[in-house]
């Protein structure tokens, strides 16, 4: 029993020597559990919407402030014509646009009954949803409160319209969420498990004291998963425009290009996880847990960003799935231009230049 107790204690040592393992452990059963907690959530926090008000009287006003007070809201711009709405959805900030009909306490009181128009980014058919539901939820309230006469039938009736998804297609969403997902786990985990069976078999080291520079080597390992990850984009796309009826309403030329740009950046992040992975399962269990996980909750492919605490806000900033996602709604269901999609696109290269010069110092150390 005495030796039995002694094999369990060194055991005890082994594991807490071992940081990997510990982080497995303990740290990676409360990450996830924070990361759920707080960003797999059904509730609207803090959606950007616009206000166009033909009115601008009393009611319209107090409708207006009993949103924006109840906290699902932020009043992202007041706008002036109906010309703006479609600019302001092309931005991607704004979720929704409220309209209220000109005359609007005048007609009320009249007829008892006045027009407000919800106008809905449909892009992401679930967020969509929640946001209609909950702006008819507070003016259906309001509209009850203005009923203090019993005898009294007052009706403010809410006109809907889905913009870019009318039909509230789930596919619409997801199938930029997965082709994001499938690019950078594909490309990333590939060439991080390439390189990393080099470096276990001892051919890095032949190539390392080659003639070629370090940046050939890189430039050599990722051409071929570059080409095979484009053919397997042009398929996925391919697959959501003829057999799930995803629209293409922007230019294909873009979309390739922005595609081949998020695939560049997915192998150049590969490459660098292969730097710091001694071996295929090391650099195969960060590949997995480090972009798998954070791509699915993080990026805005299935949770509205702006509904996490600031911290998470924050960490999705250095989610690249995050980006291409944006360009991939904006072009496929928007049909907006390069004009709109710029800065997602320098962030992509930006970061594609950080991983690559990253890795490219990391060998030159090994050369050393």
């Amino acid at each position: 029993m005495q030796l039995f107790r002694s094999f369990v204690k060194k055991e005890f040592y082994h594991i807490f020597r071992d940081v990997r393992t510990l982080l497995i452990l303990f740290g990676l059963p409360i990450a996830l559990i924070l990361i759920f907690g707080y960003v797999v959530t059904s509730e609207i926090k803090n959606a950007k919407i616009a206000i166009l008000d033909h009115s601008k009287d009393k009611i319209t006003t107090e409708i207006t402030n009993k949103i924006l007070s109840s906290g699902y809201f932020i009043l992202s711009e007041n706008l002036k014509s109906a010309k703006q709405i479609e600019e302001v959805f092309r931005q991607g900030e704004v979720r929704e646009v409220i309209i209220f009909e000109p005359e609007f306490s005048k007609n009320l009181s009249k007829t008892g009954q006045a027009n407000v128009q919800i106008i809905t980014d449909a892009s992401d058919a679930n967020t969509a949803n929640l946001i209609l539901n909950y702006t008819r939820a507070i003016i259906q309230d309001y509209s009850m409160s203005l009923n203090k006469i019993p005898a009294q039938s007052i009706k403010i009736i809410p006109q809907t319209r889905m913009l870019y998804n009318e039909e509230l297609k789930g596919v619409y969403m997801f199938v930029p969420g997965t082709m994001a997902l499938i690019l950078l786990l594909v490309s990333a985990m590939m060439t991080s498990i390439s390189i990393a069976r080099e470096k276990e078999m001892g051919t890095m080291e032949v190539m390392l004291v080659s003639p070629l520079k370090p940046l050939q080597i890189i430039l050599g390992k990722v051409t071929p998963y570059f080409v095979l990850s484009f053919i397997n984009a042009v398929t996925i796309l391919l697959l959501g425009v003829f057999v799930f009826g995803m629209p293409v309403k922007g230019s294909l030329i873009l979309l390739l290009g922005e595609s081949m740009l998020f695939i560049l950046l997915s192998l150049s992040l590969g490459i660098l996880i292969s730097t710091v992975s001694p071996n295929q399962q090391v650099a195969m269990f960060i590949s997995m847990m480090a972009l798998m996980l954070p791509t699915i909750l993080l990026s805005g492919f299935i949770f509205p960003i702006e509904n996490m605490p600031p911290l998470l806000q924050w960490i999705s900033h250095i989610m690249p799935a995050r980006w291409f996602i944006t360009v991939l709604k904006n072009v496929m269901l928007k049909g907006t231009g390069l004009l709109f999609v710029w800065k997602e696109s320098l962030i992509m290269i930006g970061m594609t230049v950080i991983f690559i010069s990253m890795s490219v110092r990391k060998f030159k150390v090994r050369l050393e």
